[in-house]
Parts: structure tokens; C-alpha cells; sequence
């Protein structure tokens, strides 16, 4: 019979375990636990993969428990305490190869779901924080973009805050497009001096459920816990989308995100005051959800990571593959539209009826321009 030698039979378990935890890619921790049941066992109990997320992602060490929601009323109680810690241990186990895999290699998409708040908005709801989800600066005859209100100081900032597609993301990069206005005399552009992004989760009060800020309201620090603020990244004044990667893939577990706009370069002609003003903003990275969620989210940031093993990481929107049409929803209606006759001017820009030179309207003079495109 040929002998077989296992390292593991040989080695001190502090030594193995120290081999074991140096790999960095999750393939090769489920490799080596298809070796034998010996190495199995060994890096369930452990727990390797565990600390293998941790080391990608420190802010995971938030981790209560994990939960398996599709087998919530499995009774764990039953057997030898031994038993029922093998179980769990296989589960977490189970759990964080998963997790593991969703960190490293799931689809990179847009993470952003909606819009919060903004800090000031100098004419709501026309040039509402919302209108920084869309991808064009026009919709129609209408520009589409979110502006300040004005500010003699040149140095007050901006916040605007985002809601992301799930409590559990990993953001890598940000896009800000600064808003050209081309409806004022030599077209402007609104940019910041410097832009600053923040990651976090909200404090909901016991059996608050309902949303703690709405749009057209400001953002109330106090009500958010940001685990995360990045560093300062320089804003040009040019109309172009403007690329900021972080240093590092960020989690952000409880779903939001908060974009600072620092200084202001621009002054309007009309009143003398500095302006910020923002057409588009697009969060890039990866989504966890449905495999993975969190509950039981603590001020602190402990929580409970629930894990459903049926589902399959969803596919996040990319952000590059433009629709040849806009959706006209209830909701834009309400907030972009005043009046029959722009709702109509709205419908006529999607369904491709009116045509719409732009270069035609910046040799109009100022007098012509509409006073709803003041900023």
C-alpha cells in the first residue's frame, strides 16, 4: 500500500494554521479543504476563510454572527455542545467562502440607488439633488442638474448624501460630473475646489422605520455614523465627468454615502455669490445583495451578517450602457415638472420628437433665457 504523508499530521497547528491563513485567494482555501477530511476540519475550525475576509476587509470584524435566513428554524440546540460547534463552525464556514467570493469577484457595477439630501438647493425641487441621478445634463428643453445656494463665502461646503443598492457594498470609485450652465452668459462651470467622500450607515431610532431625511431637507449629521472618509481629491473646472478612485476597495456596510464638495471657484453674474452645482454623480463597485445583508446594525457597528446560500449575487447597473430612452416616472414628474406645458416638453424630449441644438442656445442672449434657468 503507498504511503501518504500529510504535513498536518507533522506540523504544530499554530505553524499549519499560519501557512494556511497566507493564502489570498478564496479558491485556494476551498482547494485545500477538498484535500481530505483532516484538512477540512482544520480549516473550519480555524477558521481561515474568516480571517481571510477580515484581512481584505477589517471592517467586517464588526460581525456579531451570521445568520442563515433560509434555515431560520433549524433547532442548533440538539446533540453534544461539540457537535453543535462544528455545526456552526461549518456554517460561518460555508458562509464566509461566499462572502469571500463576493468581496474579490462579483460584478463591478453602479452602486447608487437614490438620492437623500443635499446640504442647500438653491430652487427645489427643479434643482433637486435627484437630478444628479440622471446621466444627461438635459432632459428635454430642461437642464438637469443640482445647484447650491448662494454663498458670498467661497470656502462654505456641501454635502450631498446617496443611498446605495444594498447595506452591504464595496465601493472602489466615484465619477462627479460638474454642471456647465450654458443657458448664462460665456457658460460657466459650477465645479468645487476639491471633493471628499464619506461612507456609513444611519442612526435609526427603536421602531423608527420611516426614512430619517427626505429630499429638499438637510441631512442631519447626528442621524448618520460615517465609518469611512476618504482623502481630498482635487476638482477641475472643466465639463467632463471626472474620475476619483480610492486609494483602497472600500466596504461600506448600512448603505450610504456622502460626496463633500470643498469650495467654491465660480461666481454667477446675476448676484455676485459662489455656486456649487453637480449634473451627474455615479458610485462604482459591487453589491452583496441578495447573498448577504445586515441587521441589528449597532451605533458602535456591530451587526448581524445574514446569509442566504440560495441566491446569486445580482448584476449591478453599468453605468456605461446608455438607454436610448428615459423612463417618465410618477415620481419625476413630480419633482422635475410644473405645469402642463412642461410636462409636455418633458415627453417630447423622450420620445425624440423636438430637436435640441445646444450650440443654437448659447448664442441667445441672457435677456431670452427663461427665468426658471437662473440658477
Amino acid at each position: 500500500m503507498e504511503f501518504r504523508w500529510d504535513f498536518l499530521d507533522s506540523l504544530d497547528p499554530d505553524v499549519s494554521s499560519k501557512i494556511l491563513m497566507g493564502l489570498d485567494d478564496p479558491a485556494d482555501i476551498v482547494r485545500a479543504s477538498s484535500v481530505s477530511r483532516l484538512w477540512r476540519d482544520f480549516v473550519i475550525t480555524n477558521g481561515i476563510c474568516k480571517h481571510l475576509c477580515l484581512r481584505l476587509f477589517p471592517q467586517l470584524s464588526g460581525i456579531d454572527r451570521v445568520v442563515d435566513i433560509s434555515n431560520k428554524q433549524e433547532n442548533s440546540d440538539v446533540g453534544s455542545s461539540s457537535f453543535v460547534e462544528l455545526e456552526h463552525l461549518k456554517k460561518e464556514h460555508r458562509a464566509f467562502v461566499a462572502l469571500a467570493r463576493g468581496l474579490t469577484s462579483s460584478e463591478v457595477g453602479e452602486c447608487l440607488s437614490d438620492a437623500i439630501s443635499a446640504t442647500s438647493t438653491d430652487n427645489y425641487p427643479e434643482e433637486g439633488v435627484h437630478n444628479t441621478l440622471v446621466s444627461r445634463d438635459r432632459i428635454g428643453r430642461r437642464a438637469s442638474y443640482w445647484s447650491s445656494s448662494g454663498q458670498s463665502n467661497p470656502e462654505v461646503p456641501e454635502r450631498l448624501t446617496y443611498k446605495l443598492i444594498s447595506d452591504l457594498c464595496i465601493i472602489t470609485e466615484m465619477n462627479v460630473h460638474p454642471f456647465q450652465a450654458f443657458f448664462q452668459s460665456n457658460s460657466p462651470i459650477y465645479s468645487a475646489k476639491a471633493v471628499r467622500f464619506r461612507m456609513g450607515h444611519r442612526i435609526l431610532p427603536e421602531g423608527d422605520e420611516e426614512d430619517i431625511v427626505h429630499e429638499g431637507q438637510e441631512c442631519a449629521e447626528e442621524k448618520f455614523v460615517w465609518t469611512y472618509t476618504s482623502p481630498e481629491f482635487p476638482m477641475a473646472q472643466e465639463n467632463r465627468v471626472q474620475n476619483f478612485k480610492l486609494p483602497e476597495p472600500i466596504l461600506c456596510f448600512g448603505g450610504y454615502l456622502q460626496i463633500e464638495l470643498l469650495g467654491r471657484v465660480q461666481r454667477q453674474e446675476m448676484d455676485g455669490l459662489f455656486y456649487i452645482c453637480v449634473a451627474h454623480v455615479q458610485v462604482m463597485g459591487r453589491s452583496l445583495f441578495p447573498v448577504f445583508g445586515v441587521e441589528s446594525l449597532d451605533p458602535n457597528g456591530r451587526f448581524t451578517l445574514t446569509y442566504n446560500p440560495h441566491a446569486q449575487f445580482s448584476s449591478p447597473h453599468n453605468g456605461n450602457e446608455e438607454s436610448d430612452e428615459i423612463s417618465v416616472t410618477p415620481e419625476m414628474v413630480q419633482r422635475h415638472v410644473r405645469g402642463w406645458e412642461q410636462i409636455l416638453n418633458m415627453l417630447r424630449g423622450t420620445l425624440g420628437v423636438e430637436v435640441y441644438d445646444s450650440d443654437d442656445e448659447q448664442h441667445d442672449s441672457e435677456d431670452e433665457m427663461p427665468e426658471e434657468f437662473a440658477l
